[in-house]
């Protein structure tokens, strides 16, 4: 069975990144169907992917139309068949202590600020997942 990888985030060209990092560092993982990444561009989307998919690992932006990244987080930690078993890491622009604790409040386990270093999304993967990038 692959591992899943959700992205939400509305701009487009941090999701793009994000993407291409993990296809890169990951990709005989990828190509192997090991590892799939799935994305979403806003929170309802967001919410509607992991119901249907139940991803593993969550980057998940803040700052979101429709539903930010607070409430999709709490919606998906809510679900008995989600909550437990994803793990979600907050994306953010807001790097201030208030908003950390906002976030981990609302269920995320870790939280990351913008810019982020690649090398840290892809090591948490590491981490998290138990895969290592390709060489």
């Amino acid at each position: 069975m692959s591992k899943k990888i959700l992205i939400i985030e509305d701009e487009r060209h941090i999701r793009a990144l994000l993407i291409q990092t993990l296809e890169v560092a990951f990709e005989d993982h990828v190509d192997e169907d090991e590892l799939e990444i799935l994305q979403g561009a806003d929170g309802e989307e967001g919410v509607d992917i992991a119901r249907r998919e139940h991803p593993d690992l969550i980057f998940l932006d803040v700052m979101m139309p429709k539903k930010d990244g607070f409430q999709v987080c709490r919606e998906i930690k809510d679900e008995v068949h989600l909550g437990p078993a994803t793990y979600i890491i907050l994306l953010t622009a807001k790097g201030q202590e208030a908003d950390k604790v906002a976030g981990l409040s609302a269920g995320a386990d870790e939280y990351m600020t913008k810019p982020f270093n690649p090398e840290a999304v892809v090591a948490k993967v590491e981490e998290r997942l138990g895969i290592k990038r390709c060489e």
